[in-house]
């Protein structure tokens, strides 16, 4: 039986020696003390597992895990082994959190019974912070989802993220869902399993969580294995057709921008797919669900003339994307709303750096 009131937190450790000090640190000064830390050092060839030992000499609620690197989402499998707490949290290793974050989400799990919570969160750069406020407000506004409620926002991402980090959960609701091992972007591939099992989701609008962006993170440059996010769509969206029939038209919608990104992406990256064997898979994905796309984006006149464009040929939808993006440089046409930098105080200008 897991201990009541008492929150595992599972953080993989790989090649993050210049950063794990201040996401540990964040951890251990938590103000809810019930913790149980566990860290999976997946193999670093760095000094993660000496660290991770030293900190585990020095804090009783620590425990360690080594194993032979496996990736991510074998590390947070190997973590969920030895998880005894009511609650458990993913947090990665380059990233950091505010001191009250799981006060604050246990709080509130607890006061509406919720089967996750999941807070908001900045983007840290070195040198600033940027907030989605096109969704979430600085403040403590929260919002309570059902089920069918919560798997809609989580297939359109705004406002319930396939993040499995920033996120409170009862531990007896994820111990059996692992995550699938050896792709990317395996947030994909959980989240929508989770959400099945939800009764109630919470959402906090106020930021707790520091997602750090490194240049030499495995989001920020491009190779074939990010199109593991087009092929979590996909398995998702075949579950959602069995299960959750009335967001079908929504699956598509996204899968149809990840695939029109993606596309532009390959040809960026030409080099990388040198044969264009990815770049007619996504053609061909496209052309063969062409009417079903179609019909999902009517109410979308900007992906609709996209869809249409890249039927006739690729090079013309990329053409439309650089004639909208020279109309906004003129400010002919407006410029989406976007992240805002956030003032920051004495303390988190300390923690970014």
């Amino acid at each position: 039986m897991p201990e009541k009131g008492k929150v595992s937190i599972i953080v993989p450790l790989y090649k993050v020696e210049k950063y794990i000090h201040r996401c540990i640190d964040s951890i251990t000064e938590q103000t809810y003390e019930d913790l149980e830390i566990i860290l999976v050092n997946d193999g670093s060839p760095d000094n993660c597992g000496e660290i991770a030992e030293e900190y585990r000499k020095k804090d009783s609620r620590i425990k360690v895990i080594h194993k032979e690197n496996g990736g991510l989402s074998d590390a947070r499998n190997y973590g969920m082994r030895p998880v005894t707490g009511e609650y458990t949290m993913f947090i990665d290793s380059d990233d950091w959190i505010e001191r009250d974050m799981v006060a604050c989400l246990l709080e509130n799990c607890l006061k509406f019974n919720a089967d996750v919570v999941q807070g908001a969160f900045y983007y840290a750069h070195d040198d600033q912070l940027l907030f989605d406020d096109r969704i979430y407000k600085e403040n403590k506004d929260f919002a309570i989802f059902n089920k069918k409620e919560a798997m809609r926002e989580l297939v359109m991402n705004e406002k319930v993220k396939n993040f499995a980090w920033g996120k409170l959960y009862k531990t007896e609701l994820i111990r059996d869902i692992p995550f699938k091992k050896g792709v990317l972007f395996e947030d994909v591939f959980w989240a929508h399993q989770v959400i099945d099992r939800v009764e109630k989701f919470i959402l906090i609008s106020r930021p707790f969580y520091y997602y750090y962006q490194r240049e030499d993170s495995i989001v920020a440059t491009y190779t074939l294995r990010n199109l593991d996010m087009i092929k979590g769509l996909k398995e998702r969206h075949r579950f959602l057709e069995s299960f959750y029939p009335k967001l079908r038209e929504e699956s598509l919608r996204l899968i149809l921008k990840m695939c029109l990104i993606h596309y532009q992406l390959l040809w960026l990256n030409r080099k990388k797919d040198p044969k264009k064997v990815h770049r007619k898979e996504l053609q061909s994905y496209l052309r063969q669900n062409y009417r079903e796309l179609k019909n999902a984006v009517s109410d979308d006149s900007v992906l609709s003339w996209q869809l249409n464009l890249f039927s006739l040929h690729p090079f013309f939808q990329l053409g439309f994307l650089g004639v909208r993006k020279g109309l906004r440089s003129m400010k002919i046409i407006s410029t989406p709303k976007g992240l805002h930098k956030v003032e920051q105080n004495a303390e988190k200008e300390s923690s970014v750096k």
